[in-house]
């Protein structure tokens, strides 16, 4: 791929590099979509979608479970990784070996050999859901990058810098498109557009999000 310091720059396979560190690996787990989601709906069984409340009492309009050691949770308590579901009081589902491998590809391939999820926030999204900017500021391990791996409805990824004010990128996120930023992008802020009313054939009227972190 495009050495990563060339910011804005396509390489032979369409890859898209955001800013030092920041990559979009276009169509990087495509192929692998009809297992992924199947492994997404093993996952919802054990552990079911849930929209978390955030510390200031508002209900998140994106559906949320995790898979792996930690998981992420928000409450009136505020954000946090917990080894156990809230729901269930059951440790979250093991992470498949499907995700944590497409993860370290991902990982490797956008510069961040070695990397080892620990964590697996799965995101459902609905029309009309979003995801505000916001930077991933929760993991113990700042020096691991976030890999982030779309299924099912297009998006449009907002990217912005390392403070709320600076200037926000739209980009049309496809499926199997796996955006992975670390290193001095490591706390960009990023976010999901308003997703728009679509039908995929593989998701209908879905869009899905993993997101692997090193959390511990």
């Amino acid at each position: 791929m495009s050495d990563p310091r060339q910011i804005g720059l396509f390489d032979e396979g369409g890859d898209i590099v955001l800013d030092p560190g920041a990559v979009v690996l276009k169509g990087f787990a495509a192929a692998q979509g009809p297992d992924l989601l199947a492994a997404i709906a093993a996952v919802e069984a054990a552990a079911p979608f849930r929209h978390l409340i955030t510390p200031g009492g508002r209900r998140m309009s994106v559906a949320m479970t995790n898979c792996g050691p930690a998981g992420w949770v928000s409450d009136a308590r505020g954000y946090r990784y917990q080894a156990a579901d809230p729901d269930s009081g059951l440790p979250w589902p093991p992470m498949p070996p499907l995700f944590s491998d497409l993860a370290e590809r991902a990982a490797a391939a956008a510069g961040f050999a070695g990397f080892t999820p620990d964590a697996c926030l799965i995101n459902r999204y609905v029309p009309g859901s979003r995801l505000t900017l916001h930077q991933d500021r929760d993991e113990n391990d700042m020096g691991a990058p976030i890999v982030s791996v779309s299924l099912g409805l297009p998006a449009r990824f907002l990217w912005g810098g390392l403070t709320r004010g600076a200037p926000v990128r739209r980009l049309p996120l496809l499926h199997g498109d796996v955006v992975v930023w670390g290193g001095p992008s490591r706390l960009a802020f990023h976010g999901i557009d308003t997703l728009m009313d679509g039908e995929h054939p593989l998701t209908g009227p879905l869009r899905y999000n993993l997101t692997f972190r090193r959390a511990l």
